[in-house]
């Protein structure tokens, strides 16, 4: 403790105020929501939440790992349909979450994995390229598996899927929890909410243990960092893994939330999307990535339901079409971003130095052009 003027000032009570009150505004969200924006927008934070555990995911393979992945979508897929078909009547199963849930994580795990180890040397655009492949792969595989036998129910995909449920406890159904009526999309905010604390803890403990530091040296050197003594196999693959697993258990959630999924779900689109939460974030920063993720899940609902009016309120009429507009205002502000911010948003400490070295590095290198030039 220490005294500031005449108060005392303790840095780590002033902290956890800091997240007492960061916890009850969490807590508060989903109603303060629905009572000002509606019920719709409750459920666009439950999709944020979701999007926040994709984009750490892949934050580990991308942003500590340095690791180019184009295909991470594919894992969501995996988690997704491994909890459908286990839990619907396509196959007849309802096994409890609590089991389908940890499954799907492993699942995806085993498929990172196997997407890892042929493209252990691959690096820069190679591994874009097979990712980006694997993905497709996964998508076009899971359309067609309905012939000769019916898995997949191909392109209709797999409808009346569970909601989650414990003991008797289903979160799709409105609930009164101590005489207040909390609907379904309350509970699952909550429930998401949790997860992806859970993920923001297991990525901040593995960010600052060997493991992370290893796949850091990686991705600045991996040269050097093998001749460290680094296993580079070993350690690469655990990110893949790793990343996997949390978008295996993200696609099981969003099978229990959305209780239908269909191939269209998957494609290449959603996999940009979330690379694009991690680059526009900050890559490497876990701040950053849930920055990146509330915003690339906010922003185009909020033009989506805005270009309509505001062109009304200007000209009278509406001149384009607010699905093309938006997605025209989304493009720019994305370039417009990463021109003024190209390390991101919210980068972290160590992409920020080095990015200032590597403009110092420039200055000093026009000027010495030009001194030469003058001599």
């Amino acid at each position: 403790m220490t005294t500031l003027g005449k108060f005392p000032y303790c840095k780590k009570c002033n902290t956890w105020r800091v997240y007492g009150m960061l916890a009850v505004v969490l807590f508060a969200l989903p109603f303060g929501t629905d009572a000002l924006l509606g019920r719709g927008w409750v459920r666009i934070a439950d999709f944020a939440l979701l999007y926040i555990m994709l984009a750490l995911g892949l934050n580990i393979v991308v942003g500590y790992a340095g690791l180019l992945d184009l295909g991470y979508v594919a894992f969501f897929a995996v988690g997704a349909y491994n909890y459908a078909l286990l839990s619907s009547p396509q196959f007849g199963l309802h096994w409890p979450v609590w089991v389908v849930l940890p499954l799907g994580g492993l699942l995806a795990c085993f498929f990172g994995v196997l997407l890892g180890a042929p493209t252990l040397r691959l690096r820069g655009d190679y591994l874009a390229i097979v990712t980006l492949g694997f993905g497709e792969i996964i998508r076009i595989f899971l359309n067609n598996l309905n012939a000769p036998i019916n898995i997949t129910n191909g392109p209709q995909g797999i409808n009346m899927i569970d909601p989650i449920q414990s003991s008797g406890f289903s979160l799709g159904i409105t609930h009164q929890i101590f005489g207040i009526n909390v609907p379904s999309v309350h509970l699952y905010y909550y429930l998401f909410l949790c997860f992806t604390l859970l993920v923001i803890f297991v990525s901040l403990r593995l960010e600052n243990s060997r493991i992370g530091r290893a796949w850091m040296a990686i991705r600045e050197d991996e040269v050097a960092a093998e001749a460290m003594g680094i296993n580079t196999r070993n350690i690469k693959l655990l990110a893949f893994a790793m990343g996997a697993t949390f978008g295996g258990l993200s696609g099981g959630l969003f099978a229990g939330f959305q209780g239908f999924i269909s191939p269209e779900s998957f494609g290449l689109m959603e996999s940009v999307m979330i690379l694009c939460m991690v680059v526009l974030g900050g890559m490497g920063n876990i701040g950053g990535v849930i920055l990146g993720g509330v915003l690339l899940v906010l922003l185009p609902e909020a033009l989506r339901n805005g270009a309509g009016p505001v062109q009304q309120w200007l000209f009278g009429k509406t001149l384009v079409d607010p699905e093309s507009l938006r997605m025209l205002l989304f493009g720019l502000a994305l370039i417009v971003v990463m021109l003024v911010r190209p390390a991101g948003l919210w980068p972290s400490t160590q992409r920020r130095r080095e990015l200032s070295d590597s403009d110092e590095d420039v200055v000093k290198q026009e000027q010495g052009s030009v001194y030469d030039a003058s001599k």
